[in-house]
């Protein structure tokens, strides 16, 4: 199995709702993502998919996301926007396009991230 990653950065505020903690009040973050595509085989090209195409269906995604209220978003109004929420909401956006598409991480800090995987 092969696994390829692209990872991109987007800034972008939230607050925690149901929180009791410093996360309840408006901040933001600088988030990291990373995308990770696997495959069993290679193309001709000898690559499992053209880093360029990830990044940018990956782009297009936090384009929506950087600099925003996350919460005022259609989809953070259902889910808090959390870390987990906000890797499942990339994966889901990013999976219509990269059909390979393994998982994503999301990074709120240097030390604090989390994944979504099917």
């Amino acid at each position: 199995m092969y696994t390829i990653c692209v990872t991109s950065i987007f800034s972008g505020a939230h607050n925690l709702r149901g929180y009791e903690g410093k996360c309840e009040r408006l901040h933001g973050h600088n988030w990291k993502v990373e995308a990770e595509v696997c495959g069993d085989s290679l193309q001709a090209s000898g690559m499992v998919m053209d880093f360029k195409e990830i990044k940018k269906a990956l782009s297009l995604i936090l384009a929506e996301l950087d600099h925003t209220y996350l919460n005022d978003m259609p989809y953070f109004k259902k889910n808090n926007p959390t870390s987990e929420n906000m890797a499942r909401y990339i994966y889901d956006a990013l999976k219509k396009d990269i059909r390979a598409l393994s998982a994503v991480t999301v990074w709120e800090t240097e030390s604090s991230r989390a994944r979504y995987q099917e």
